[in-house]
């Protein structure tokens, strides 16, 4: 069986909602604490056993390629120990890390951004995705990590997280139908998954979040995938064409997710991350 090793990182959004602030600062650049989101995402994947990453991303997010650039010099010039430490840390995960950036030309959607890395995952591997925007806390055990222990149990199956929201969230996220997968309770086969729909209409309160282990015929899936009505090629939709078939587990991990892509979630995770210093 072959180990996930490979990440993509989608970026390449405007940030609308944290205007006029991502006018110039990329969304994922913003901190919680003292560390932009993107990095938690790094250091998670990391702590998940994966070194590679690929950012789709624009031309004008440069912030993101010069954070994770090594500068020999600025230690050098910091005096605060504490600040050395800091520097020292991120200079740790650029050294262990492989970064490769993909320009995506056009916002054409999630399952677009995704298409286009495809020529950076080895033929026949899955993959994981993460998007920064949900910023994940566990204290065991990462989000990633638990996904990865359940791919390895069903390594031909994609493997998502899903978390339980209010019926009136429902139309934010894509949403899964499906059944328990055994005896668990935490484990759900899907047979189905529909994008952001009305609460009347929702097969459940099981909402996928930004955590992912995608099977590589999930860019197959993506090429077949038609437009919506705004032009954009949703996962959601490739992923159902999987759930068809058998082939997607999703999995209601053990954690705390903030939506970090509003301004009330972003707060909230300021506040609650206070308490981990």
């Amino acid at each position: 069986m072959r180990e996930v090793k490979h990440l993509i990182i989608p970026v390449a959004g405007y940030g609308t909602r944290f205007m006029p602030v991502t006018k110039s600062i990329p969304k994922e650049m913003l901190p919680i604490l003292n560390k932009p989101l993107i990095q938690y995402a790094i250091e998670e994947a990391i702590d998940a056993g994966i070194k590679n990453f690929t950012f789709i991303t624009s031309k004008a997010k440069t912030a993101i390629k010069d954070y994770f650039s090594y500068d020999k010099h600025l230690i050098e010039k910091i005096s605060n120990q504490e600040s050395r430490e800091s520097i020292s840390e991120l200079d740790s995960i650029i050294s262990q890390s492989n970064f490769e950036y993909v320009n995506q030309d056009e916002m054409l959607g999630l399952g677009h951004a995704i298409l286009c890395g495809k020529e950076k995952i080895p033929e026949g591997n899955s993959f994981a995705v993460i998007l920064p925007d949900d910023l994940c806390h566990s204290p065991n055990k990462s989000v990633l990590s638990q996904l990865l222990e359940l791919h390895k149990k069903y390594p031909d199956r994609s493997i998502i997280a899903v978390e339980e929201v209010h019926s009136n969230e429902v139309e934010k996220y894509g949403v899964i139908s499906g059944r328990n997968l055994g005896n668990s309770k935490n484990v759900f086969e899907v047979s189905s998954l529909v994008e952001k729909p009305k609460p009347e209409d929702a097969p459940s309160k099981l909402a996928v979040i930004g955590r992912y282990i995608l099977s590589d015929s999930i860019f197959l899936n993506l090429s077949k995938t038609p437009r919506d009505n705004k032009g954009e090629i949703q996962l959601t939709e490739a992923l159902n064409m999987s759930a068809i078939q058998g082939k997607v587990l999703a999995y209601k991990f053990s954690g705390k997710r903030y939506d970090c892509g509003s301004v009330k979630g972003f707060i909230e995770a300021q506040e609650n991350y206070k308490k981990f210093l």
